[in-house]
């Protein structure tokens, strides 16, 4: 069996977020599936996916600090016209990915301990993002 849904995350300011609940409480069939996989594809070019540390926020924090000196706002990019934070914000999205494949078992996600879903906002005002879920198995 196949489901597939298209999901909203709130507007959120720049950083990393933990969205993990924010995502699976809005898929509709996630407790029908014994066996299966979750895609999810996030449909924009400057924000990310990952999965990383769902315990402690000071990892989302220094996550944030390293890619803002990895990848600075104000170097000389070519691609400036949209804000001086939208070509960094390509850069990190291609850096860090833009999907997840995770497994399903007994209607739920199967994630280590201490992982969770993240939302990497790259940009200072991206507002509302949107995630294709595609859900598949038995």
């Amino acid at each position: 069996m196949w489901y597939q849904q298209i999901l909203t995350l709130g507007e959120k300011p720049r950083g990393f977020h933990l969205v993990t609940d924010e995502v699976l409480e809005q898929i509709r069939d996630l407790s029908r599936v014994r066996v299966g996989l979750l895609h999810l594809l996030l449909q924009h070019t400057s924000a990310s996916l990952t999965l990383n540390e769902n315990c402690d926020p000071t990892v989302r924090h220094d996550m944030e600090q390293h890619f803002l000196n990895a990848v600075p706002d104000d170097a000389p990019y070519e691609h400036d016209y949209e804000g001086a934070d939208d070509m960094p914000s390509h850069i990190k999205s291609s850096l860090l990915g833009v999907s997840l494949l995770l497994p399903v078992q007994n209607g739920r996600v199967q994630l280590g301990t201490w992982q969770g879903i993240w939302l990497g906002e790259h940009r200072i005002h991206g507002g509302s993002r949107k995630i294709i879920a595609t859900l598949q198995g038995e």
